[in-house]
């Protein structure tokens, strides 16, 4: 039976039972023990749809399915709803400054990450308390040595180190980014070739005392390579912008009744 917080949705008259919500929600996250945010979700959802397909109908547009490409292809509602839009809003394309823009402001997102060579010490600490303070001692200790003996790295790693990289005098070889875990990847991040960490770094694994032997900046990937991402990248937001502002314009004029649009995420 249903419940007083799942009633039907009525769209501009047109009724969307409270059970296709119910199955809607499935398709919607929700905080733990609230599960009445994936039902409002789903409602939302299904009346922008509805009022979509309300608007198409309207125009007196005709779906046109398009192939979406590795074996998809649109259904009528999905056709009907992307041909209400470029009627009402048209997106503009981009053109090739838009995405000259887009590559300058991003550029980071389009180079390689770096690679680096690095050895470590490893005083190992299991998830104690005392522990961990014993190896952070004994790292802040052996730190002190370096500072005046930086080349007996690999002879204190040897000696000292809890990984078995130490009997290579700490070597770990090349490193990519998630090589690591997070905190000796900041570390290396933030040091010059050569040197060594001033504070032992914790990680869940105990304190590190880290050397940076080499670092490659990863390459940039030039614009023309880039372009066809980036265009696809923009028509997505011009399109995601427009369905918004329909949307926004459709339900300044609709009726809705069963859902909640004033508060909407």
């Amino acid at each position: 039976m249903r419940g007083p917080l799942q009633p039907d949705v009525v769209v501009n008259a047109e009724r969307i039972p409270a059970r296709l919500i119910a199955a809607e929600a499935q398709n919607h996250a929700a905080p733990p023990g609230k599960p009445g945010h994936a039902w409002r979700a789903a409602a939302r959802a299904l009346a922008v749809r509805a009022l979509l397909l309300q608007e198409a109908r309207r125009l007196g547009l005709a779906p046109e399915p398009r192939d979406l490409g590795a074996g998809r292809r649109e259904v009528p509602e999905e056709a009907l709803i992307r041909a209400v839009i470029e009627r009402r809003m048209q997106p503009v394309p981009p053109d090739d400054d838009a995405c000259r823009a887009f590559y300058d402001r991003h550029a980071a997102h389009f180079r390689a990450p770096a690679v680096y060579e690095a050895s470590h010490i490893l005083i190992a600490a299991p998830e104690d308390a005392d522990a961990r303070t014993r190896a952070d001692a004994a790292a802040r200790t052996l730190i002190g040595v370096l500072a005046t003996r930086p080349q007996d790295f690999a002879d204190m790693a040897r000696r000292h180190s809890d990984c078995p990289s130490g009997a290579n005098g700490g070597r770990l070889g090349q490193l990519c980014a998630g090589d690591t875990a997070p905190e000796f990847e900041a570390a290396l991040g933030g040091l010059a070739v050569g040197a060594i960490t001033p504070e032992p770094v914790a990680t869940r694994y105990g304190s590190h005392i880290i050397r940076l032997d080499a670092r490659e900046q990863g390459a940039t990937l030039p614009f023309d390579l880039a372009r066809p991402r980036i265009r696809e990248t923009l028509e997505r937001l011009a399109w995601s912008h427009a369905a918004k502002s329909l949307v926004a314009a459709l339900l300044e004029d609709a009726t809705i009744t069963g859902v909640d649009f004033d508060n909407a995420a």
